[in-house]
């Protein structure tokens, strides 16, 4: 008996010691970082006073308000990724469920009848409780790496939403642009309509050609094309923003509304914060991912070692259901499992390792990323600032041009074509001009949600025991 025990103590020594179950404490992988952005701001503020969490208020509309309210609350897609945040939390459970004792109550009867011999019955009554004891902490290490992937799937939550909000914003904000192009198109069309009817009356006349009507018909025909297609991109956007909401498209009605009026761009705060790491929900969720995987890659390891498990039966059996329960049969049997030799283990390991590393290099591409689109937003918030200033002075130029070309044409130093290109022109500056405040705020919302979004930071670390409350 001593030699038995002195035998697999040895195997077990011995095992533990070729194994290698040893797991390095968790790190941030090392990623690329920025001592500063290539637009720094004049003034620096604290981070945490840099973006509101309820950034799109900013813009002052309360229409935006509200429309981003009801898709927080209609959205399907957020409430997709709500989903799995309860279906991540349940399965902490599942896992941890591994290391618990299981217990099993089973009840049977058999009856029996051979020729020439009497009807035979018998009942019987049994249990069985097992437990595998997680002494070297290998369940454990798979609930970490659960609770992990919780916590990155709030963080994928946290990312939905600021692509929700952000797109709900810039849709909100193209059907506006959209209202006001109409109007100035359909201003435009009315004043060439009035000047169709009197090029037609003095053709009528014999006092100007009638390549002249055709060529103002043209025009007309040009302005009436250029509408149709902005009443459609405006209808196609509604629908849009309705499925944003949640609301079946064609449902939701937005009150036309003027662009410049309505939405104002805000300042880009001062003191961007370079804690992108911490802050950008989707660079949060990769390496709360990779916290996952080190903790599967310790699991597989911790798997190579014994493992202890205990089963204890019970039952009893009769002949006389009345008798069933008079006498009762209890066993115990300890058990070790010493995995000497079994490749699917070994091959855990390796695979697990390869998946960590897979995404360790997903996780570097994340941040990669949000640093691109931070600095361009910065680019593109600087370039359309100036380039609205371009564009003011260009329209309140074709103004004094225009009301000049007016005044020549009724002196009849100027043809009405010279009228037609310094109208073009002005309609284009200002629908430029109209497009470029359109852009100015796209590209603020995309640095808010670039940033963040108003969320704090967050340290990525292991707290099974937090989530599991």
């Amino acid at each position: 008996m001593k030699q038995s025990i002195l035998l697999s103590s040895l195997c077990v020594g011995l095992l533990c010691g070729c194994a290698n179950v040893k797991t390095a404490d968790y790190q941030r992988p090392d990623a690329p970082a920025k001592p500063s952005w290539s637009r720094p701001a004049e003034a620096t503020v604290s981070a945490a006073g840099t973006i509101s969490p309820q950034w799109w208020t900013e813009f002052g509309d309360p229409t935006l308000d509200g429309l981003v309210a009801k898709a927080i609350a209609g959205n399907f897609d957020l409430k997709v990724l709500a989903g799995r945040i309860a279906i991540a939390k349940t399965q902490i459970d599942e896992v941890r469920a591994g290391a618990q004792p299981v217990a099993d109550l089973g009840a049977g009867a058999s009856f029996e009848k051979t020729t020439g011999q009497r009807f035979g019955k018998q009942f019987s009554l049994g249990t069985q409780v097992s437990w595998d004891i997680d002494i070297w902490g290998r369940v454990d290490k798979g609930v970490q790496a659960q609770t992990a992937e919780f916590h990155a799937t709030e963080a994928d939550w946290r990312a939905g939403y600021l692509v929700l909000v952000a797109a709900v914003s810039t849709t909100y904000f193209q059907i506006l642009q959209l209202d006001e192009q109409t109007s100035q198109q359909q201003r435009a069309l009315e004043k060439n309509q009035r000047i169709l009817a009197i090029y037609t009356a003095m053709r009528d006349s014999g006092l100007v050609p009638a390549t002249q009507v055709l060529r103002q018909s043209a025009e007309n025909k040009r302005l009436a094309k250029d509408l149709i297609e902005l009443r459609r991109l405006r209808d196609v956007s509604e629908n849009a923003l309705a499925t944003l909401l949640g609301t079946p498209a064609g449902e939701l009605k937005i009150a036309a509304g003027r662009l410049v009026d309505r939405v104002q761009a805000p300042a880009v705060p001062a003191g961007l914060p370079l804690d992108l790491l911490t802050r950008r929900p989707d660079v949060v969720a990769a390496e709360y991912r990779v916290l996952s995987a080190h903790d599967l890659v310790g699991s597989a390891k911790l798997a190579q070692l014994p493992s202890i498990s205990l089963t204890g039966r019970g039952g009893s059996s009769s002949f006389a259901l009345g008798d069933l329960l008079r006498s009762f049969t209890f066993g115990l049997l300890p058990s070790i499992n010493i995995p000497l030799f079994n490749p699917g283990i070994k091959a855990r390991v390796k695979t697990s390792e390869a998946q960590a590393q897979a995404i360790e290099q997903d996780y570097k591409r994340t941040v990669i990323a949000a640093y691109e689109e931070v600095e361009n937003a910065l680019v593109n918030l600087d370039a359309r600032r100036r380039q609205r200033e371009e564009l003011h002075g260009q329209v309140e130029q074709l103004e004094q041009v225009a009301v000049q070309t007016e005044a020549q044409l009724a002196a009849g130093l100027i043809s009405q074509l010279e009228v037609f290109e310094t109208e073009r022109s002005l309609l284009a500056a200002r629908l430029a001009l109209l497009a470029g405040h359109q852009q100015l705020l796209a590209d603020t919302v995309t640095l808010y949600k670039a940033l963040g979004g108003g969320w704090g930071p967050v340290k990525v670390a292991n707290a099974s025991r937090d989530a599991s409350r």
